[in-house]
């Protein structure tokens, strides 16, 4: 299917189908030029653009580069970075030399870095900082594979060459002997591997999800029916790793194919700072950043107090409620619309100023969203479209989109997709997205995908009567009591994240007589509550420990157990003085909670809760 069969005007472009990423790159280029295809901040702390035609020109030395290293069509490079332009750049030159990438989570520990390295066993590797440079470098005598490391940054690091160095030697070739746009690119099968994406994982080591060109191809056009990315002055902030599927496919193959400038932020903690610099108009991210938005406008709100306070609350309930219409088909009309433009002036409009004033429309998937979340980001004039979607499947299996929003949904199939669930609730997956296979495991392949191409996604489900999927939990992470109950621990989890001074949460339960949880508090708010309330206290350890926090905690607990029947109440409960990291080994590299390693390293903790259980064998 080519870009012109898809509804939206493509200047100049060509009959030819695009069923690789180096074609989609080329026809980006070709049918979208603009002055600000990749933004970064430079030295100077100033963004600068670079566009369409000097970003070929990049891609098209650094393929050229790469071959005069004797890189072979088919061999793999590794990508050791966090987001920024040579990420962009090197991808797209690996592949447009015939290549397959290899990213990798710059948050990694040296040990799962080499475990990944001797899997694939790359010909060459990319690294950003001296930091990542070092982690290399403390592996590569063991790593005979590995013919060339080139840095982003300056190191000490001995045989390296650095980015720069390898784009003059492949711009001297296209000098010497320029390319036609024939040559460009080496031709690639479309159903060859593209990229081997290797899954954070809760528990063992990663495997390597095999994905094609056209897995990721054919989830960008079929995305791009759905949603209407292309405006002339659309920007995303790009923020989310690019090592991770969601970022590569929505946050740059697509918007790249559909005429959207791409800035990269500076550091994840820069995002807020970023955001007003650029001005985005979309943005693709997990449900923690609007959590973490949400969350931090509602203290905002409670601590104005008064007035100002009852005018947010007030809005909010005339958000989510014309959010509510929408999603039916129903535009506020009348009294209700003249109400919903005064919050509008009022809460609304500030809100939006404080992401850059532009936003269209934002992405969110990973990991479940809070419904209420969702409405009042869609009542304040920011849509969320949620989707659904595994490393394995390139990611989008499903989506809400444009007039079809179903809240506390991900949305129906994409087209050519095929979703049903198992007698076992399990959610089952058919479609041109579905990976090759996991790299050297055909054991784990076999595991969850069949003779006739269904994948088993381990995640439970439902579809409803309009075909909308709605998702109950990991199949790993259900919880079976001593009682025998099956119960779902993220809808708790969600339920508990909204509270202001709840950061996060995990339910706790497997073959116990009841279930706890572990909380670990905001702690920004709680310590100006704890201001307020005039406790005096030495640290955050003695905080959570203090009987005021305790009771206003345990408030919290019984306020979300009037919703849930009594076997999926929480009885106890525990509060940790910081928050779960990827550092301390409690999260994967995309955020999500290792529920193992928790209950493991959080033992004592957890006994304490159970005084009179006795665990099952």
């Amino acid at each position: 299917m080519g870009l012109s069969t898809l509804g939206i005007p493509q200047p100049g472009a060509c009959t030819m189908p695009i069923q690789t990423i180096p074609e989609l790159f080329q026809a980006a280029v070709r049918d979208y030029p603009r002055p600000d295809c990749f933004s970064y901040r430079d030295e100077s702390g100033n963004y600068r653009d670079v566009s369409s035609e000097e970003a070929l020109r990049r891609v098209r030395a650094l393929r050229l580069g790469l071959r005069s290293l004797g890189l072979k069509p088919g061999e793999k490079v590794a990508l050791l970075a966090e987001n920024r332009l040579e990420w962009a750049i090197t991808d797209l030159g690996v592949l447009c030399a015939g290549g397959i990438t290899v990213p990798i989570y710059p948050t990694l520990l040296t040990e799962t870095i080499g475990y990944i390295l001797n899997d694939c066993q790359p010909a060459a590797i990319f690294v950003s900082t001296a930091e990542q440079a070092a982690k290399i470098g403390s592996l590569r005598g063991q790593m005979p594979f590995l013919r060339e490391v080139i840095t982003f940054d300056p190191t000490s690091e001995q045989d390296t060459l650095t980015f720069a160095k390898l784009l003059q030697i492949g711009q001297n070739l296209a000098d010497q002997n320029p390319p036609s746009p024939a040559e460009e690119c080496d031709r690639v099968d479309p159903h060859s591997p593209c990229s081997i994406i290797y899954t954070s994982g809760t528990t063992g080591n990663p495997k390597g999800v095999v994905l094609s060109h056209w897995n990721f191809v054919s989830n960008v056009q079929t995305t791009r029916k759905l949603i209407d990315f292309f405006y002339p002055d659309d920007r995303c902030l790009s923020f989310l790793p690019l090592s991770h599927v969601l970022e590569r496919m929505a946050g740059f193959y697509t918007t790249l194919s559909s005429g959207v400038g791409i800035a990269f932020a500076a550091r994840m903690d820069s995002v807020p700072v970023d955001i007003m610099d650029v001005k985005p108009t979309l943005m693709v991210s997990v449900p923690r950043l609007y959590e973490k938005i949400y969350a931090k406008v509602l203290s905002t709100a409670m601590a104005s107090g008064g007035l100002r306070k009852n005018i947010f609350f007030w809005a909010r309930g005339l958000g989510i409620q014309a959010a509510e219409m929408r999603a039916a088909g129903r535009e506020p009309s009348g009294w209700f619309a003249f109400k919903l433009k005064i919050a509008d002036a009022l809460v609304f409009k500030k809100l939006r100023a404080k992401l850059g004033g532009r936003i269209r429309f934002m992405v969110s998937g990973g990991a479940p969203l809070n419904s209420r979340i969702n409405k009042f980001f869609h009542g304040a004039g920011m849509t969320i479209l949620e989707g659904y979607g595994l490393t394995e499947t390139s990611p989008v299996l499903t989506c809400n989109h444009f007039g079809a929003i179903r809240f506390g949904s991900v949305g129906k199939a994409i087209p050519g997709t095929e979703i049903r669930i198992a007698e076992d609730g399990e959610i089952l997956a058919r479609g041109p997205q579905v990976m090759l296979g996991y790299f050297n495991n055909e054991e784990a392949t076999a595991e969850v995908l069949d003779a006739d191409g269904w994948f088993s996604t381990g995640d439970i489900g439902h579809l409803d009567d309009d075909g909308y999927l709605f998702i109950t939990d990991r199949k790993k992470d259900l919880i079976v009591t001593a009682g025998g109950k099956n119960i779902a621990p993220q809808p708790i989890e969600n339920a508990f994240a909204t509270d202001k001074f709840v950061a996060q949460a995990v339910v706790i339960g497997d073959r116990r007589p009841y279930l706890t949880a572990i909380l670990v508090p905001d702690m920004e708010n709680l310590r100006e509550y704890a201001k307020g309330q005039g406790l005096t206290v030495e640290d955050d350890e003695q905080l959570v420990a203090d009987p005021t926090i305790r009771n206003l905690f345990q408030g919290i607990v019984d306020r979300r157990n009037q919703d849930l029947p009594g076997f999926t109440q929480i009885k106890k409960f525990n509060l940790l003085p910081r928050e779960f990291t990827l550092d301390g080994g409690e999260l994967t590299p995309t955020m999500k909670v290792k529920r193992f390693a928790i209950t493991r390293k959080y033992t004592d903790i957890i006994d304490a809760m159970y005084p009179d259980a006795r665990e099952l064998d």
